[in-house]
C-alpha cells in the first residue's frame, strides 16, 4: 500500500508540472497581439519571446537529464520546478521585451531541468513495467491535453485578466507542485558516472541560438548582409564543432552512434519535421487570426480547437492504429493527411470566408497527434534499457529543435513577403512539401527496421 501511495504521488506531482511546461508552448500563441500591442514589438520580437523557451528548452534538455543522473532526479526536479515557477511570475511582471525574453529563457531552463528529471522519477517508482507503461501513458496524454487546451485555456484567461495572466496562472500551479513533491521520498544521486558534456552544450546553444537569430533576423537586416551572412557563418560553424565533439567525447550529450540505425535517425527526422510545420502554422496562423482577421484572443483560442482538439484523441488512438495497419502506413500516411491538410488551406485563399480556412485544420490536429505516439514507440524500440533515458532525451530535444525552427522559419516568410498572404502561402505551401518529405522518410525507414541499441560509444 506504501508503494502504490509513493507512485501515486510521484506521478501526480511531475504531472502537475509537465502540464505547465508543455501549456506554456501552445498558450502563448494567443496572446500574440496583446503583448505585441502592450509592449510595442514586432514580427521578430514576437519570434524571440516564443523561441526563448523553445530554444533554452531544447538545448538543456540532455543535460538536464544528465544533472538528474549526477545529482538525484528529486532534487533537479525540484530546482527545474521553483525557477519555472519563479520565471513565470517574471514573465508575468515584465516591464519591457528584454525582460520578457529573459524571463521565457529561464522558463526554458527550469522546464529542461524538471522533463528529464520527471520521467525518471516515474520509471523509479513503477518497478511492473506494465504499471510504469501506464504512468508514462497517462502523464503523456496529460501533455497533450494542455497542448491541446492550451490556446483556449489562454483566450479564456486573456479576455477575463489580461495577457499576464497566461503567465502568473503558472506560480500557485507550480508552489502546489512543490508541496507535493515534499511528500515523494527524496533520491539521492544515481550509480552514474557520466559527466557533463559542457563544450558539447555550449557549442549547441551557439548553434542553435545564431542559426535562429540568422531567420529571425534576416528579413529586416538583409539575407546578404554582413550581420545575418556572420550569424550563418559562425553558426554552421558552431554546428560543425559540436559534431566535431560529440564524434569525439567520451560520454557525448547526443550519442552520434545513435544514428546509425536507420529507425532511430528517422524517427528524430520525422519529429523534428511535424514539430516544425505545426508550430510554424501555429505562430502564422495566430498572427493571421488576430492581426488581419481582427478576432480577439477568446476568439481566437476558440478558432484553433478545430486543430487541437483531435490531439487528445489522436493520442489515444495511435498505438491502435498502428496495431491495426503497422507504423509504416500510419505515420506516412498521418504525414500526406497533414499535406493534404496544408494545401487545403493554401488553396482557400486569403480572400474565401473562414471557415473554409480552419476546415482542413482537423486534418493536421490529427496527423501530428498520431505521428508523435508512433514514432516515440519505434524509436524507442531501438534501445536496449540502458540506453532508454538518453535516447528519449534525444526525442524530446529534436521535437523542441524542430518548434523553435518552425516558428522561425514560418515568421520570417511572413516578413519577408508582403502582403502578409503571400507569406502565409508560403509557408502553407513548405510545410506541405516537408511533410511528403517526411513521409518518403518514414516510408523508408520502416522498411528494414535495424537491430537494437544496446551502447552507443565514442566514435573516436
Amino acid at each position: 500500500m506504501d508503494q502504490m501511495v509513493h507512485q501515486r504521488r510521484v506521478l501526480a506531482a511531475t504531472s502537475i508540472s509537465y502540464v505547465i511546461v508543455i501549456l506554456d508552448i501552445s498558450i502563448v500563441n494567443v496572446a500574440l497581439k496583446p503583448i505585441a500591442t502592450s509592449l510595442g514589438i514586432d514580427i521578430a520580437g514576437l519570434q524571440w519571446m516564443v523561441n526563448a523557451y523553445t530554444l533554452t528548452f531544447a538545448s538543456l534538455l540532455l543535460t538536464g537529464g544528465t544533472l538528474g543522473d549526477r545529482l538525484g532526479a528529486c532534487t533537479v526536479y525540484g530546482a527545474g520546478l521553483a525557477t519555472f515557477t519563479l520565471a513565470s511570475a517574471l514573465c508575468g511582471l515584465a516591464p519591457t521585451l528584454a525582460t520578457l525574453i529573459a524571463a521565457r529563457t529561464l522558463q526554458g531552463l527550469g522546464a529542461a531541468l524538471l522533463v528529464p528529471c520527471s520521467l525518471t522519477l516515474i520509471n523509479n517508482a513503477y518497478e511492473d513495467p506494465q504499471r510504469r507503461s501506464g504512468a508514462f501513458g497517462l502523464w503523456a496524454g496529460l501533455g497533450g491535453i494542455a497542448m491541446a487546451a492550451g490556446p483556449l485555456v489562454g483566450g479564456v484567461l486573456i479576455h477575463l485578466f489580461g495577457w499576464r495572466s497566461i503567465f502568473l496562472v503558472n506560480v500557485p500551479i507550480g508552489i502546489a507542485g512543490l508541496l507535493m513533491l515534499r511528500q515523494v521520498e527524496a533520491d539521492g544521486p544515481a550509480a552514474s558516472s557520466r559527466h557533463l558534456d559542457l563544450a558539447g552544450q555550449a557549442s549547441a546553444i551557439l548553434a542553435l541560438g545564431l542559426f535562429t537569430a540568422f531567420l529571425i533576423g534576416g528579413p529586416g537586416l538583409g539575407w546578404r548582409s554582413p550581420p545575418a551572412l556572420f550569424m550563418l557563418v559562425v553558426s554552421l560553424a558552431a554546428g560543425a564543432v559540436f559534431l566535431a565533439i560529440e564524434s569525439r567525447h567520451s560520454q557525448p550529450m547526443l550519442p552520434l552512434a545513435f544514428f546509425r540505425n536507420g529507425v532511430f535517425s528517422s524517427s528524430v527526422a520525422v519529429s523534428m519535421i511535424s514539430a516544425f510545420t505545426f508550430y510554424g502554422l501555429i505562430f502564422v496562423l495566430s498572427l493571421d487570426l488576430q492581426e488581419q482577421c481582427g478576432m480577439p484572443p477568446l476568439v481566437a483560442g476558440l478558432a484553433f480547437l478545430p486543430l487541437t482538439a483531435l490531439i487528445s484523441i489522436g493520442s489515444m488512438l495511435s498505438r491502435r492504429a498502428a496495431a491495426l495497419v503497422g507504423s509504416r502506413r500510419l505515420v506516412s500516411g498521418a504525414f500526406l493527411m497533414a499535406a493534404c491538410g496544408f494545401l487545403a488551406m493554401l488553396a482557400a485563399g486569403p480572400a474565401s470566408p473562414l471557415w473554409r480556412l480552419l476546415l482542413p485544420m482537423p486534418l493536421i490536429g490529427l496527423a501530428a497527434s498520431l505521428i508523435t505516439p508512433a514514432t516515440t514507440t519505434a524509436l524507442m524500440a531501438t534501445v536496449e534499457g540502458d540506453r532508454a533515458g538518453i535516447a528519449a532525451g534525444v526525442l524530446n530535444a529534436a521535437r523542441q529543435t524542430g518548434a523553435a525552427l518552425g516558428v522561425a522559419g514560418f515568421g520570417a516568410l511572413v516578413a519577408a513577403l508582403h502582403p502578409f498572404a503571400q507569406g502565409m502561402a508560403a509557408g502553407l505551401f513548405s510545410a506541405a512539401i516537408l511533410s511528403v518529405m517526411g513521409a518518403l522518410i518514414w516510408w523508408r525507414a520502416a522498411i528494414r527496421p535495424s537491430a537494437p541499441i544496446s551502447h552507443a560509444p565514442s566514435s573516436r
